[in-house]
């Protein structure tokens, strides 16, 4: 759970690492989409106003209706603006990220090998096709899974994101306990800037993920 002062240090990382990047020959920008602001309000006033629905067809899904990762520089991409982002003790090869430590916050695993980072979708690629992005054009899409402005792109271990897969929070949630509330919160944010819908099963349990957190200030 993040408090006020948290937000500001993660904000703060964050500026840093692209700052480095851009220090470095690569540009992390992202085209955002042409979409309408969040309405202002909580996480709880946006799980409120997310529409439920039945979860669609998964006819005409593939990764490749969602381009990433995007160049940000000579041999770079968004995989790595985030690998250096959510990391310590980054090292470079240019502004390929070979070295660094990363914990996993769904699972609390350390990793020190790139290699053994995934780059995980909160809001996985195949639930946001069920839940309104098979209507969208691919370029909207890459915006999507390309996301760096909304929670949506964290580094994490290998295994804890093979077991997520594509599941909603009411079949998956992180092994690490105390990640729920931050987890459930960036699953809303994300969804209800994306205008995605989330099932009935979906909304009770993020509805239940967020009983009971607290923090100075909700997302």
């Amino acid at each position: 759970m993040r408090t006020r002062s948290g937000v500001r240090a993660g904000l703060t990382a964050a500026v840093t690492a692209v700052l480095a990047l851009g220090a470095a020959g690569c540009d992390p920008s992202v085209t955002e989409p042409d979409a309408p602001p969040s309405a202002a309000g909580n996480v709880d006033q946006q799980l409120g106003e997310l529409t439920v629905a039945t979860a669609g067809s998964m006819k005409g899904y593939s990764r490749s209706r969602f381009p990433h990762w995007r160049d940000t520089g000579k041999n770079c991409d968004v995989r790595d603006t985030v690998l250096q982002r959510d990391g310590e003790g980054i090292k470079l090869s240019g502004c390929n990220v070979v070295g660094g430590r990363w914990e996993s916050a769904y699972d609390g695993v350390v990793l020190t090998d790139p290699s053994d980072v995934d780059i995980d979708h909160v809001v996985p690629l195949a639930n946001a096709w069920r839940s309104g992005a098979d209507e969208w054009e691919d370029s909207k899409r890459g915006d999507f899974a390309n996301d760096q402005t909304r929670p949506q792109l964290i580094a994490v271990s290998l295994r804890s994101n093979r077991a997520k897969g594509d599941q909603d929070p009411s079949q998956w949630k992180p092994a690490n306990r105390s990640y729920w509330c931050q987890y459930a919160a960036d699953w809303v944010t994300v969804k209800h800037y994306w205008r995605l819908t989330v099932t009935s099963a979906e909304k009770a349990a993020l509805t239940d993920m967020l009983e009971g957190c607290t923090w100075a200030s909700k997302p």
